[in-house]
């Protein structure tokens, strides 16, 4: 009962704060939703990915087995709901949203506070977490911004799409500055961070606004599907995968509870800016962060009795 209330006052109060005041603000003001997506996609997100990249202190065995565990949840992943897509013949845009909704996770803004509750005092247990978290942002900008973009447009177009979004060039600017360790001025580097800083309240406002005049609709399949597959399948099979890889300790128990995060906000996000059923998408990202304060508090228990610290 202590972790349900701790996630919910620490984690899940703050996220809706900004939900509603982004809800409120845009019924009061009426804010343009195209406009806040741009600014997010084109601004916030590739400052946010290029400090994480660039500020990554990773490296060893540790490194090998997470990106292991990693590889192998997220590829069975995008099988899965291509299969299940396909097989419930859910729309283009709607496929897409769904993939991105079960694939991509809240590992940043949700994670890292679930984490310092989890392990407080532990480097190990952090250091996992900040690894997980720049996986899903490279997953994220290129497998979720593929199925976005290809969900629109098809053959070479896709390519010229996607090298049209500043995520991308960022990712590759944090890595090549990060590997050949150049030292960034601080005048520079100084409005890089202030903006990188700036992007969870815009992109919690932006979400807010998405749902300001939401409908409240019976479940959906798509939906329902959703939060099986991200609140359920997801901690389930990465629990399969740790057991087959043999981890033990925090390690296995970091990766477990990483599993069972709720929807990315950038699933709404993309959905927003490429059309794909935002409604759909801000939904299931409002619905698996709400239900995620029962499922991670059970997994985090979970975790505590079948990993030894």
């Amino acid at each position: 009962m202590d972790v349900l209330f701790l996630i919910i006052l620490q984690v899940i109060f703050p996220v809706f704060a900004l939900l509603g005041a982004g809800a409120f603000l845009h019924r009061k003001y009426h804010f343009d939703l195209k406009t806040l997506s741009t600014l997010t996609t084109s601004v916030f997100l590739p400052a946010i990915a290029f400090v994480n990249i660039y500020e990554s202190n990773i490296a060893g065995e540790l490194l090998t087995q997470i990106v292991g565990f990693l590889l192998v949840q997220n590829f069975t992943l995008m099988i899965v709901t291509a299969i299940v897509a396909k097989a419930a013949k859910l729309e283009t845009g709607v496929s897409a949203t769904f993939k991105n909704s079960v694939v991509l996770n809240n590992s940043g803004n949700y994670g890292l506070p679930v984490s310092q509750l989890v392990f407080q005092g532990n480097v190990v247990g952090m250091s996992i977490q900040v690894i997980v978290m720049i996986f899903q942002n490279v997953i994220t900008h290129t497998y979720g911004l593929f199925t976005s973009v290809s969900a629109k447009v098809r053959g070479s177009r896709i390519v010229l799409e996607l090298l049209k979004v500043p995520i991308i060039y960022a990712l590759m600017l944090g890595f090549l500055f990060k590997g050949f360790a150049i030292t960034i001025p601080s005048f520079i580097w100084k409005p890089i961070e202030n903006v990188s800083n700036a992007f969870l309240a815009v992109a919690l406002f932006t979400l807010g606004a998405q749902v300001a005049y939401l409908k409240v609709r019976r479940p959906s399949l798509p939906l329902s599907l959703t939060i099986f597959g991200r609140l359920l399948l997801s901690p389930l099979l990465g629990l399969l995968i740790i057991m087959a890889m043999g981890l033990e300790g925090v390690t296995a128990q970091a990766l477990f509870i990483a599993s069972s995060f709720p929807s990315s906000r950038n699933t709404a996000l993309f959905a927003l800016q490429y059309g794909n059923d935002p409604d759909y998408a801000a939904e299931a990202v409002l619905l698996t962060t709400l239900l995620s304060a029962i499922t991670v508090t059970a997994v985090v228990y979970l975790s505590q009795i079948f990993f030894t610290l």
